[in-house]
């Protein structure tokens, strides 16, 4: 007889936020020890005391809930995920808030929203302002938020068809045939259960791994952590003000080049989202379309030394050639996969390209973003696909009229009305792209860094404020209604739109 899951049944009964806030709680003793460490008491009471009162509430609101019996399934933990984006990180401040004392709360509940929703903008802009602890803390949560979408893309949106599975076969009535029996049959939390208990070793695995080649090609401690943190939950959060300031050099760059592509594609770390005979990499349709823009862009760029250049001189240095393209080749990865790190040969990238606004080419792979059910935010490359494919069998219908589009191998994977869906998210994003820029522009900020930054946010793409514009965006100066608008952005990109008018769905909560 197969061996079945159980879980605790106490822990079953409780609601999801409160249980990601229980973590939440835990979690905090790990800075605080660290500032032990350190003899930087203050930052560690902060962080032990705040743990401590955040589990002794825990633990009287579940024992409040302990006899209730649960009222709803996967919309009440669709609603939990907004909260943990949206409410948890009121809590989350608290420590930082008390550690830093000498900043306000809102700002430091905009870093806590920017952290957990793997978005990475830094509204502290000098890191030495922050002690060690307080680093560690906020690459803690972005790797927390990284995980919890990890299991919530296969135990809370796939079933839902929300998160990007809207566009694909499982998305199509009768076309969900590739989860797992056990799974089918489990009932909401205990699919949490298994998700999580199946993708957390792997997620640390992947983390302690690079963490370890980090400190190999010369990086330190702290900062090689927060990086390895970050590559792999998509946040940008650096402990150093990123990677160029870092000791790795070139060699810590291959490391992360290589980890990131797991936010190309779900199918680079499980399989548990597509069905059954489709789970082969090299036929993945978004693994294929990343490594076409991660490769075709830098390419681009380099040619364009010669394409754009009249007088070219005959001793050109190899040397600089290939840190050109190397630099081309790490930032578009990275911010393909809205981790947003920039590469020490960035500048030498720019400078060889000739181009002075480079900056526009990194909000457009941000807007691209990554995989579906990975950390990378933006539209998501298997709705590009579906848009593309659209547009090609468009194409042949204007030759061939009689053409028949549908049958081909690369996209078994989508529904047949999956450009359509691609297209209507594709127009929700658009006009909350336009929503949030008129109202921070209504709240005094020019038009090119509203745009900016309502780009950085939709698509957790924090360091776009750091590199788009000619000069870097001072999150730190902005008026507070603009910090709260950039919040509702920030949440609203890391759960999507479709999911929020779901939550506001009659019909979900009946079903």
């Amino acid at each position: 007889m197969a061996h079945r899951f159980t879980a605790p049944t106490g822990l079953l009964r409780l609601p999801l936020f409160l249980l990601i806030w229980g973590i939440a709680c835990i979690a905090m003793w790990i800075p605080a020890v660290h500032a032990v460490v350190l003899n930087d008491h203050p930052t560690s009471q902060s962080f032990f005391f705040s743990g401590l009162l955040g589990l002794f509430a825990v633990a009287v609101i579940a024992l409040a809930l302990g006899n209730r019996k649960p009222r709803f399934g996967m919309p009440g933990q669709l609603l939990s995920l907004l909260a943990t984006f949206a409410v948890l990180p009121v809590f989350l401040a608290i420590p930082v808030h008390d550690a830093l004392k000498n900043t306000s709360f809102l700002n430091a509940y905009f870093d806590m929203v920017s952290a957990v929703t793997t978005t990475g903008a830094d509204v502290f802009a000098d890191p030495a302002r922050l002690p060690p602890s307080v680093h560690l803390w906020r690459a803690l949560v972005g790797w927390l938020g990284g995980l919890l979408m990890w299991v919530a893309a296969s135990a809370i949106l796939a079933p839902l068809f929300l998160g990007g599975f809207e566009v694909t076969a499982r998305g199509e009535p009768g076309g969900g045939g590739g989860t797992p029996v056990q799974m089918q049959q489990a009932d909401p939390r205990r699919r949490l259960f298994m998700v999580a208990r199946a993708l957390t070793p792997v997620y640390s695995a992947l983390t302690l791994i690079l963490w370890t080649l980090l400190m190999i090609t010369g990086s330190k401690a702290l900062p090689g952590l927060t990086h390895s943190m970050s590559v792999m939950a998509t946040s940008g959060i650096s402990a150093v003000g990123g990677t160029h300031e870092a000791s790795s050099g070139v060699a810590g760059e291959m490391v992360m080049f290589l980890f990131m592509f797991f936010a190309l594609s779900r199918l680079t770390f499980s399989s548990d989202t597509v069905t059954n005979g489709h789970g082969r990499l090299d036929r993945d349709p978004e693994f294929r379309a990343g490594l076409l823009i991660v490769f075709g862009v830098p390419l681009l760029l380099f040619l364009r030394h010669w394409l754009a250049t009249f007088e070219v001189a005959a001793d050109e240095d190899a040397i600089q050639a290939l840190r050109a393209f190397w630099g081309a080749l790490f930032t578009v990865m990275s911010f393909l996969s809205t981790t947003g790190f920039e590469s020490a040969d960035w500048q030498t990238a720019q400078d060889w390209s000739g181009l002075n606004t480079p900056g526009m080419i990194l909000l457009g792979l941000a807007l691209i973003g990554g995989g579906v059910a990975t950390t990378a935010g933006g539209v998501k490359l298997l709705r590009v696909y579906a848009l593309y494919l659209n547009g090609l069998g468009e194409m042949e219908r204007l030759v061939h009229p009689s053409s028949v589009s549908g049958g081909g191998g690369g996209n078994r994977r989508l529904q047949k009305n999956g450009a359509f869906v691609a297209w209507v998210f594709f127009m929700l994003f658009a006009l909350s792209l336009a929503l949030i820029s008129i109202l921070l522009a209504a709240l005094g900020t020019d038009f090119e860094t509203s745009l900016i930054l309502a780009i950085a946010a939709l698509s957790t793409t924090g360091p776009l404020t750091e590199i788009a514009a000619s000069e870097p965006i001072m999150l730190g100066q902005l008026v507070p209604s603009a910090k709260l608008v950039l919040c509702l952005a920030m949440v609203l990109g890391r759960l999507e739109t479709l999911a929020i008018i779901a939550l506001l769905s009659p019909n979900l909560w009946r079903s």
